[in-house]
């Protein structure tokens, strides 16, 4: 199995260092680029090649989210995690708004963040369960204003895959719940990132939130 190459962008140097360890340790990851700051992100990125970025929110000259969307129209295939100790509404909405794959906590235990950069690179979109419960909360919120998403014309097996997305499966297991292949799974996530404009399985996810969909 290949490595996972990742790239990290965190300003504190201690946990910026600790992170690097506990990925390099671990099987089949490992840490190609640690940056303190998202100034040259692209540039950054373009020099080492990640697979998949760990971007802190809250960081010097060039926040987060902005490097998030920075790196999204440049790079479209990276994977984007966030991690930060930043869980409010409107920052998670803005990371998934500006194309972050997933939401984790800096507290969230190692082994579940080793798990999700590989459900992130699997097509998931993995977060932390107190980012994944205001989540939900947004989405029974979103109800009361449900609005129809025939416009987009998403085909039944779309809305069904799109359903799925939201409750946070990734796409090999919609093939195996959908008795699928993963390149048919990816066919229809790619037409419905087409229909609905979108760029990332978050961005999808947060539209189907927002419009009450799912």
């Amino acid at each position: 199995m290949a490595m996972i190459k990742i790239a990290i962008f965190e300003d504190n140097r201690e946990q910026r260092d600790a992170l690097s360890a506990v990925l390099n340790a671990a099987d089949g990851l490992g840490v190609v680029g640690a940056y303190n700051s998202a100034h040259k992100v692209t540039e950054d990125v373009e020099t080492c090649s990640p697979d998949l970025v760990l971007m802190d929110i809250d960081m010097p000259v060039v926040d987060g989210i902005k490097a998030v969307a920075i790196l999204r129209a440049r790079f479209k295939d990276l994977r984007i995690v966030m991690l930060t100790v930043i869980e409010d509404d409107d920052r998670i909405f803005a990371a998934i708004r500006a194309g972050a794959d997933g939401y984790f906590l800096k507290q969230t235990d190692p082994e579940r963040l080793i798990q999700g950069i590989r459900e992130a690179m699997e097509g998931g979109a993995p977060m932390s369960p107190s980012v994944a419960r205001r989540v939900l909360r947004m989405v029974d919120g979103a109800r009361d204003t449900k609005q129809n998403n025939e416009d987009f014309k998403l085909s039944p097996r779309e809305n069904e895959i799109l359903a799925l997305l939201v409750k946070g499966h990734t796409y090999k297991r919609i093939a195996s719940d959908l008795n699928l292949s993963y390149a048919t799974v990816n066919r229809h996530v790619s037409n419905v990132y087409v229909k609905l404009r979108v760029h990332s399985v978050n961005e999808a996810v947060a539209l189907a939130v927002r419009k009450g969909w799912a």
